[in-house]
């Protein structure tokens, strides 16, 4: 069967293999917009899909790649990270990603993120990802996240530590 082709997904999937990682996309019939509707898709925990959300610290993009189970305490956040957090437009994030909100994925962007990833993700041994697309998904691993993204291990919310 011939997989969709899509510029956002292909660079998804590149970036992949430029990293050494064989790309293992799943296509969904319709866009999987929310982690609740991509875990119900894949028969998982909603933990387990990593949201990769973009915001703008002082004014710089920044991917935050949070387990579907939290919210990002961007105030809380902010203050960790050494700035102000606040949820990027559509606009930010096609021009930092190349992608859209519902489907930005961890890797595959026009240039290079400051990025965080959730270490909420750690409790799960094979995570999700969006891959680019609405439509797409990839497995993926907390570890295989930080190496790929040069992400920077966090609690995006306090008080998250404690129950890990």
């Amino acid at each position: 069967m011939t997989m969709p082709s899509h510029a956002a997904v292909d660079r998804v999937a590149e970036a992949l293999r430029a990293a050494g990682v064989e790309p293992r996309i799943t296509w969904f019939d319709g866009a999987v917009t929310t982690a609740q509707l991509a875990a119900d898709a894949l028969g998982i925990e909603v933990g387990q899909i990593a949201n990769s959300l973009v915001f703008t610290i002082d004014d710089e993009p920044i991917l935050v790649l949070t387990s579907g189970s939290h919210r990002v305490d961007t105030g809380w956040l902010g203050e960790q990270l050494g700035g102000t957090i606040r949820r990027a437009s559509k606009e930010v994030v096609k021009a930092a990603t190349g992608q859209v909100i519902g489907g930005v994925a961890p890797v595959g962007h026009l240039s290079p993120m400051r990025t965080v990833v959730d270490v909420a993700l750690a409790d799960y041994e094979v995570v999700w990802a969006a891959a680019g697309h609405a439509k797409t998904v990839f497995p993926t691993t907390f570890d295989e996240l930080v190496r790929l993204t040069g992400g920077t291990p966090s609690e995006v919310e306090p008080g998250l530590e404690a129950s890990a």
